[in-house]
């Protein structure tokens, strides 16, 4: 295993996950969340989850509090894989967000499961 993969899986035992089914249910069901993207433009741009914001992970710590300014907002993370969402609520949680969860699988679980997606928006 390698460190950047023994660093995730030491963070994810103190960072909430649900699977993208279960974000999906929160989405029909209008639960009132944020959903944040936290990938690179680049991946933003090609294709996102419809309904969510971009907030790169490069810059998160420094725009979060503009974008969500009330640190018990609910907050649903998602990257690629789930790696960076995971080390992204964890730098959250430290900041003081309360209620941050990353979606495990990311956004390569989001597609699979043929959940909507959306392009553009850069």
């Amino acid at each position: 295993m390698s460190q950047f993969s023994d660093l995730v899986a030491r963070v994810k035992e103190h960072v909430q996950e649900e699977n993208v089914d279960e974000v999906k249910a929160r989405l029909d069901q209008a639960d009132s969340f944020r959903l944040i993207d936290v990938r690179e433009d680049r991946e933003w741009v090609t294709a996102h989850v419809t309904g969510a914001t971009h907030i790169g992970k490069g810059v998160l710590e420094r725009d979060i509090e503009e974008a969500v300014p009330d640190t018990k907002t609910p907050i649903v993370l998602y990257c690629g894989g789930g790696a960076r969402s995971a080390l992204a609520a964890e730098s959250l949680q430290r900041m003081g967000y309360t209620h941050v969860i990353s979606m495990a699988g990311g956004f390569g679980a989001w597609k699979k499961a043929g959940y909507p997606v959306s392009a553009g928006d850069a």
